[in-house]
């Protein structure tokens, strides 16, 4: 049986309450001064301050909304579009929403609150993120740097060239750079993104191919993005993007957001339904969930604009 938890406050109150009791409630001689109550024995850990992105405003942009979700204020970035419908985007500047140019602030902030949940969660996931990295020093673009590649190290060695090239051995799983004269950090830099984002197309189109008739469906089309807070989307014609960076990650992480958006062209949503699609093909896709979220956390900062 679970004893139930008794925290500092209820044991300061309990210690004096048994002192009030003890004492003669009266008494014709003086007493002695009563010692002070003892201090409690056990103290809480002070409540750890999370703080929430908030988007930056620039000299000819409106001002920030703000709303109120339960505890927490949160500001947004307000954008009107032609859409019919509101849309969000959280990234690590914070909540932006795009709603219909005649919308209400009423009817905005209506469908704030019915997604609170998720807003609060990704805008805490994207402060942690962001305390994490600015704790960690960025990727040195130097011979012998360590490169994340399918979840694994990996080895750049720059070699002096008279012509840039880009190659990776697996067997010694190393990146041989070719450097040129003259050639700067930025450029090495995105001379190794190119190649990490040629890798994440032909490893997207292998794994598409391989998993769409497990799934028991047929694609159109395929490409990569960069977007900040999807991991890839799906169209109901058929045509997937899947985010480059996911290279940086196991291929079982790559595999679940492949059946993932295949599995979107069976049910274009996040029923029950949709998810037993992707169970039929990736039983633990919950374990997935929870590592992708983990390991982005972690990641090494190498591409700090991608």
């Amino acid at each position: 049986m679970t004893s139930p938890k008794t925290d500092a406050t209820q044991l300061e109150l309990f210690a004096q309450d048994l002192f009030a009791a003890l004492k003669p409630s009266a008494s014709p001689a003086p007493q002695p001064a009563q010692p002070a109550p003892p201090a409690p024995l056990f103290k809480a850990p002070p409540t750890p301050t999370r703080t929430l992105p908030v988007p930056p405003v620039g000299p000819n942009d409106p001002p920030l909304k703000r709303i109120q979700l339960g505890s927490h204020t949160v500001h947004y970035a307000l954008r009107r579009s032609a859409r019919r419908s509101h849309g969000f985007m959280i990234n690590d500047d914070g909540l932006h929403v795009t709603s219909p140019k005649r919308a209400p602030v009423d009817d905005i902030e209506r469908a704030i609150r019915a997604k609170q949940h998720w807003i609060l969660t990704k805008l805490f996931e994207r402060s942690e993120r962001h305390v994490m990295r600015a704790q960690r020093p960025p990727v040195e673009w130097v011979d012998g740097a360590r490169l994340p590649y399918l979840g694994a190290d990996i080895t750049l060695r720059l070699e002096p060239a008279a012509r840039s090239h880009c190659v990776y051995d697996a067997d010694t799983r190393t990146l041989k750079l070719g450097v040129t004269p003259g050639l700067e950090e930025w450029q090495i830099r995105e001379r190794v993104k190119l190649w990490f984002q040629d890798e994440a197309r032909r490893l997207f189109g292998e794994r598409l191919d391989l998993y769409a008739p497990r799934v028991g469906v047929s694609y159109n089309a395929y490409a990569i993005s960069s977007a900040g807070t999807r991991w890839g989307s799906c169209t109901v014609a058929g045509n997937i993007r899947l985010n480059w960076k996911l290279v940086h990650y196991p291929l079982a992480l790559l595999d679940y957001v492949v059946v993932h958006e295949l599995a979107h062209l069976r049910e274009m949503n996040h029923s029950p339904r949709f998810w037993a699609v992707v169970g039929e093909v990736f039983p633990d896709y919950e374990g997935a969930k929870a590592a992708l979220k983990k390991r982005s956390v972690e990641m090494p900062i190498l591409f700090p604009d991608a």
